[in-house]
């Protein structure tokens, strides 16, 4: 086949990049071969735009084992445990066959956690959506939460967290990030490098189809009006093969057969076999013909960009073949030596003993395209929003309007969808701060959440970036846990238009500051660009999983009150900022302005000392305060188990929306016995950390001196009954 400026074009390839690929090759390629640049050099595999940035995050610590680089990222949590864990998009493949795209997208998190010797123990997912009046919206939601819930269900993981937002901005290009959590013992950690010549290289798992060809080139593009003509790129997942495969995996990991292994992920075939190769400065050759496929007359081309589900390719020690085979003819999976290790450091495709391809590893890895995009960087406005030229609305009724809204309303329709509590380990299901699950048999725990805050990066994406992992900080804090590393999913716009790439490099920016502030290094991730359709890209949404450490888990700490009569106290200090607030946006349709500043100093120090006082057992409950501030969190404490509040108006004769509405960070509400109170204050002053004692809880009424008084089951109808009407 002549390779034309149409078939380079519609391998996703620039024409500057087929000239680097003659280069390398010395010669013109053929199909096959273009198609593999075309898999390896997208944006999906390649990072090119954004690999000039990644590398600025921290990504090291005492604890962590492995970084960014490998299928997930690895932490220490003590006593010979690691924690492996990972989150990807699946946004592309979502919007055009959301039930598919969103199980598949679970399917593929939960591979790169056990290919590297981990026990799956929790799922969670962030999904946007766009506006619950858009005629997509509703089928949508409704794919992707069956999607999530049946592949997890399914496979027996529990899902015990994530975020569903809407916003019109995803109208017409949802996201769909999963995330997964395992845990392994640190002695016993896989790694995806090759190494030694002449090994076996083995395909395992389900057979080769023709779903997902040119999935990760789809992936790197952006969506027009032909957008549903894409459906046959997007892969079919089965959940009960994953399982005997994750069963069979992990029992052939168990010995020391296995040299190196990797998921068949994003391009398949292809990117397996040049990321082991590449990592191990080695070389491959496949024997196309004996890929196991379940349609007749698959072409090499097809085998390799193939993004069938369910599959792995295994690099053994000699003379473990037999024994392997045993195991995975066991679990009836295909087991099949495909090729061999070599020390020419090509990739080299033969198909009924014929060379159909060779392409130096180098040239399709390490020599990948790199772009330093130029980008422009965010102006400020400086509009600032005069609460007192604003229509007045009563405290009760904004209260009402905001928690009765889409993304203020209760979400327990979606959760109940996911089995949250199959493997017995969740202490605490999703619907507080953070999901928490004990590492099996042990006393100890780890606490999982996973946050984002799209406004607030649109309008100034460095503080945007820094407050989406303070509020992740915040939140394991807020449920007694250590926060140890997280790992972003980075979903942007277009990267060659240079507001979306300034959007990138300032999120990336204020991500990177607040990691190192915090202690609270990244490691591991996933870059989603050309999030968009007809050149309308998607607001800035960086999204972080935190996991963090429960050294001791007795009794899960919720953010719900507990008893009545306690006292009610805030941590952090309130100024009132209401620009690019959740009350600016739901009652006055205002979406102008900065977000709230980050003082990473208060953050730490805020943090900290709650930390410090829910392990003394000097808290009852305890909640950060983020989107819809201090009212919106207080009504949240109330609803879990229906217990009234009776709140004091502030003392410093502060405006009364600005008090309860506005969105500072760095700020939590404790709930404190009584008697434990002087213990708490004392704390708190010796550690210089402001904090306001607010009122208490008590029976029946959600109640503010003067301003708002509703009954607590009515509060909760309130915050129930918008997905009934939807």
């Amino acid at each position: 086949m002549k390779i034309t400026n149409k078939i380079i074009e519609n391998h996703g390839l620039k024409k500057d990049e087929y000239k680097n690929i003659q280069k390398f090759l010395k010669r013109d390629p053929n199909i096959l071969e273009l198609g593999i640049f075309s898999a390896m050099w997208n944006e999906h595999c390649s990072y090119k735009s954004s690999k000039v940035h990644l590398k600025k995050l921290p990504t090291k610590g005492k604890q962590v084992i492995q970084g960014p680089g490998e299928n997930a990222g690895v932490i220490d949590i003590g006593d010979n445990d690691a924690i492996i864990f990972k989150i990807e998009s699946h946004n592309h493949p979502s919007f055009i066959e959301p039930y598919q795209g969103a199980a598949t997208g679970v399917g593929g998190i939960l591979r790169d956690v056990f290919t590297m010797g981990a026990r799956p123990i929790a799922l969670l997912n962030s999904i946007h959506f766009g506006s619950p009046t858009h005629p997509k919206t509703k089928s949508l939601l409704n794919g992707v939460v069956s999607g999530i819930g049946g592949y997890g269900n399914c496979i027996g993981i529990p899902t015990v967290a994530g975020e569903t937002k809407f916003n019109e901005t995803y109208n017409e290009n949802i996201l769909v990030n999963a995330m997964a959590v395992g845990h392994a013992k640190k002695d016993k950690i896989f790694y995806s490098k090759a190494k030694g010549i002449n090994k076996s290289v083995v395909y395992v798992g389900s057979k080769t189809g023709r779903d997902g060809i040119h999935g990760a080139s789809m992936a790197s593009a952006e969506f027009d009006e032909n957008s549903e003509e894409k459906k046959p790129t997007v892969q079919v997942g089965d959940p009960f093969t994953e399982k005997l495969l994750l069963e069979a995996c992990l029992e052939l990991m168990k010995d020391n057969s296995i040299i190196s292994i990797q998921d068949m992920g994003a391009a398949g075939l292809t990117s397996s076999s040049v990321e082991m190769a590449s990592k191990g400065s080695l070389g491959i050759e496949l024997e196309l013909d004996k890929v196991p496929c379940r349609e007749e007359n698959m072409t090499p081309y097809e085998m390799m960009l193939s993004e069938s589900q369910e599959r792995m390719l295994i690099i053994l020690e000699d003379g473990k073949e037999n024994h392997a085979r045993k195991i995975f003819d066991k679990w009836d999976l295909d087991f099949v030596v495909i090729g061999r290790t070599n020390n020419s450091k090509n990739l080299t495709l033969k198909f009924n003993g014929k060379v159909e391809g060779e392409i130096p590893i180098e040239a399709l890895a390490e020599k990948a395209p790199v772009y330093n995009r130029k980008w422009i960087k965010k102006k400020l406005t400086k509009n600032k929003v005069n609460v007192k030229s604003l229509k007045k609305i009563k405290l009760e009724n904004a209260l009402i309007k905001i928690i009765s809204s889409p993304n203020h309303s209760n979400k327990n329709w979606v959760t109940e969808q996911f089995d949250q509590m199959v493997m017995c380990d969740t202490a605490q299901r999703s619907g507080s701060d953070a999901a928490i699950i004990r590492i099996h048999n042990k006393d100890k725990a780890i606490a999982v959440s996973v946050d984002s805050s799209a406004n607030y990066c649109k309008s100034h994406p460095i503080s945007g970036g820094k407050q989406i992992v303070a509020e992740n900080w915040r939140n394991l804090i807020s449920v007694g846990a250590k926060p140890l590393a997280i790992t972003n999913c980075l979903n942007f716009g277009n990267p060659e238009n240079e507001i979306v790439m300034g959007e990138f490099a300032e999120c990336l920016e204020g991500i990177r500051e607040a990691c190192e502030y915090l202690e609270y290094p990244v490691v591991s991730g996933n870059v989603s660009f050309y999030n968009g359709t007809n050149k309308k890209n998607i607001y800035p949404t960086p999204v972080i999983g935190g996991v963090g450490l429960i050294k001791k888990l007795t009794e899960p700490l919720t953010h719900c009150f507990k008893n009545f009569g306690s006292k009610i106290i805030i941590v952090g200090k309130t100024f009132g900022h209401l620009e690019q607030s959740c009350f600016l946006k739901e009652i006055h349709s205002i979406i102008d302005g900065k977000p709230p500043d980050i003082n990473l100093l208060n953050e730490k120090n805020n943090g900290e000392v709650v930390l410090k006082l829910i392990n003394d057992k000097l808290v009852s409950s305890a909640h950060d305060i983020s989107s819809g501030g201090l009212i919106i969190a207080l009504s949240e404490m109330s609803i879990g188990n229906k217990i009234g509040v009776k709140i004091n108006k502030p003392h410093n004769l502060m405006n009364l929306t600005e008090y309860f509405f506005g969105e500072d960070q760095g700020r939590y509400i404790l709930e404190i016995n009584e008697e434990n109170l002087k213990k708490v204050e004392k704390i708190l002053k010796s550690n210089n950390t402001y904090y306001e004692n607010i009122g208490y809880t008590q029976e029946n009424f959600f109640e503010i001196d003067g301003e708002v008084k509703i009954n607590t089951n009515e509060l909760f109808k309130i915050n129930n009954q918008w997905y009934n009407n939807f």
